[in-house]
Parts: C-alpha cells; structure tokens; sequence
C-alpha cells in the first residue's frame, strides 16, 4: 500500500514527501500534473530538468547536490514512465542494475567475473540480453561480492 506521503519509483523505492517543504511539495504537484496532462516524452523531458535545476538553482544548491533531490528523482521517474508508455524506452531489469554494479565497483568486466566465478561469455550473452542467468546463480555470485538480491512490488507505468 502506498502512503500519501510517500512516492513510489520504478525501481520500487520508497520517496518521502513528508520531508520536503511546502515548495518542495508544490514542485512535485507541478511535476506530477504537467506528466499526466503533456505525455509528450522530449516535451516532458525538457519541462521538468530545466523546472528542478531552476527550482534549486534559486536555493544555491550545485547540479550535484540537485540530482540527489526527491523532486529530481520524481521528475527522472516521471519521465521514463512517459517514455515506456510511448515505447521509447523499456523498464530497466535486474541485467541494468547488474551492470552499473559492475561499471562502479570493478575496473572491468574481467574482474568482475573473476570475483563471482561467472564466465566472462555468459556474462557478455546476459548483458547483452540475449540470455538471463539462472536465479541461484545469480544469487551465489552476487553473495561472493557482498550482495543479494532483492524482490520489490511491481510498480505501474
């Protein structure tokens, strides 16, 4: 069930509302009625990035510091749920996370299956999406490198 207070993601994350203040909260409505009333995606795209880095901008915060933002994270979520229902974009899949694992924990893919004990061709055939690897093997490799997986409700685009 999801609290009013609270903003599910794609990923499943859980934003809370209730720590944003009331411009904060005005923002995320702003973002959230322009998505449901302009579901054009480069339309949308362009709205909401030049709306947020205003937006905080004007409160001296960097891009950096921006892009941690919940009304950034929203506004990210928004539109890539604009542009899977347009069919522009797919939803990411536990192959996207796995690779962004790899990009920023391993200086390459080599060491990355050095350190799992997957085969550098499967792992090349997964990433590639012409093939998945089976639950406990993904599970027993992720173990070796400290980390599980993690099943969350699915979330509507």
């Amino acid at each position: 069930m999801i609290h009013p207070n609270e903003y599910v993601d794609l990923d499943g994350c859980r934003l809370q509302l209730a720590t944003l203040d009331t411009q904060e909260r005005e923002l995320v409505q702003e973002l959230k009625a322009r998505a449901e009333s302009h579901p054009d995606w480069n339309d949308y795209s362009n709205f909401w990035m030049a709306k947020v880095g205003d937006f905080y901008k004007a409160r001296g915060l960097t891009r950096k510091e921006t892009i941690g933002t919940v009304p950034y994270r929203i506004g990210q979520d928004l539109c890539s749920r604009i542009g899977i229902k347009a069919g522009l974009v797919r939803p990411s899949d536990y192959r996207d996370e796995l690779e962004g694992l790899i990009r920023t924990r391993f200086r390459t893919r080599r060491e990355f299956c050095e350190a799992t004990g997957l085969a550098e061709d499967m792992l090349s055939h997964v990433l590639a999406k012409r093939k998945h690897l089976a639950v406990d093997t993904l599970a027993e490799a992720l173990a070796k490198i400290g980390y599980t997986l993690h099943i969350v409700p699915r979330t509507e685009v």
